[in-house]
């Protein structure tokens, strides 16, 4: 049941075909875990909370750098050297008061990305590192809750919403290892993709419109084009399909689409 309050706090997107008062309820009930709360994670947790999302936890386990200032638009000058956890939970509080927000300060890892997803609806992908995407992309097909995967490179970025045993996994589409190096992006690029990745997530949760399965939407903010890609599942694929042991060798066969990190 939503209250007086709620009911005005949200009054423009009740009026949405496909959400109204039950729509709103289940938003509510929902829950998102975001790993990473950085510059895909700072505007997907800002719209989520916005959007009156139940429960939002955030993984992340660095401190507010001034090189974060330029996309990371949550975190602010006064936060220098503050935990991120903290600096994000206290916007999105003063937001909403009314969204529980969650803050795990742990490292992704093998041992824990299970645990720390478990129980949740959806997974959004705010992470700077593809090892630590693997880990969440295996966590979601372990878990079996939808993943929904952001990239950004310069003015460029990509979306997919993988849902588990229907669609194509991270696995599927990046091979090799990605180098460990800055990235060069600029923030409005990271605002596009995070919000897109929040929009995923606030549609799937809904049960409306369509999302982005077996799709790969990729944003080129120079020449201010969407594009959108058929993908297929690899039925070798080394974490969701069966490949015989043995058999699998790192292939960089998509270096432009392995780059892409926040």
């Amino acid at each position: 049941m939503l209250t007086e309050e709620e009911l005005k706090r949200y009054e423009r997107q009740l009026m949405i075909r496909g959400i109204g008062e039950s729509g709103q309820e289940r938003l509510k009930r929902a829950r998102v875990v975001i790993g990473g709360a950085g510059g895909l994670g700072t505007p997907a947790a800002m719209y989520l909370a916005a959007a009156g999302v139940g429960t939002i936890r955030i993984i992340d386990s660095e401190q507010v750098d001034i090189s974060n200032l330029n996309r990371q638009v949550l975190h602010w000058t006064k936060d220098l050297g503050r935990s991120k956890l903290d600096s994000l939970g206290e916007k999105l509080r003063q937001l909403n008061e009314q969204v529980e927000i969650e803050g795990i300060s742990e490292p992704i890892s093998e041992d824990n990305a299970c645990r720390l997803t478990s129980g949740f609806d959806v997974i959004l992908d705010g992470t700077d590192d593809l090892a630590t995407r693997f880990l969440l992309n295996s966590a979601a097909l372990k878990n079996g809750i939808t993943f929904v995967h952001g990239a950004v490179f310069g003015f460029e970025g990509r979306v997919t919403t993988i849902i588990p045993g229907r669609t194509p996994c991270l696995g599927c589409l990046y091979r090799g290892i990605t180098p460990q190096q800055k990235i060069p992006m600029i923030g409005v690029a990271a605002a596009v993709v995070g919000s897109l990745q929040a929009t995923e997530a606030i549609k799937y949760i809904l049960g409306i419109g369509h999302l982005l399965a077996n799709q790969l939407l990729v944003y080129n903010g120079f020449k201010m084009r969407f594009t959108t890609l058929a993908i297929k599942r690899d039925p070798a694929c080394r974490q969701c399909g069966a490949p015989k042991a043995g058999t699998y060798e790192h292939q960089d066969t998509h270096p432009d689409i392995l780059s892409f990190r926040i």
